[in-house]
């Protein structure tokens, strides 16, 4: 049974930091893409950040210089160090492991709020 954990979400001031993990259970992880996306409140859910299985990244343009994802295949783990924090990035953040053929995974999502 394939299962992806997200964590690392939480409360933080405008300029602060926080680092996501994603922990995924039952794939062979470093066969799996990697993307990270926020959905906030009222809104269509947004795509963030890329790491594929060649550690490649691409990210959305409004968190280019503020975030980095990254991976440990180890750890089958994926992460999302996000540093000075805005408001406008407050939302639920998810992880989403797909092969290069075939269907993917979700993750359940991580609150982040960003709010003095």
């Amino acid at each position: 049974q394939v299962q992806l954990v997200e964590s690392g979400g939480g409360l933080v001031q405008p300029g602060g930091s926080l680092r996501l993990s994603c922990v995924a259970s039952g794939i062979k992880f470093s066969d799996y893409h990697v993307r990270w996306f926020r959905q906030a409140p009222g809104k269509h859910r947004e795509f963030v950040a890329l790491i594929t299985t060649e550690a490649t990244t691409n990210y959305k343009d409004a968190v280019k210089d503020r975030f980095t994802v990254s991976r440990d295949n180890n750890k089958n783990t994926a992460y999302l160090q996000m540093n000075f924090l805005k408001p406008e990035d407050t939302g639920v953040y998810s992880c989403y492991v797909y092969p290069l053929r075939g269907g993917g995974y979700w993750g359940q999502g991580t609150q982040v709020t960003v709010s003095s």
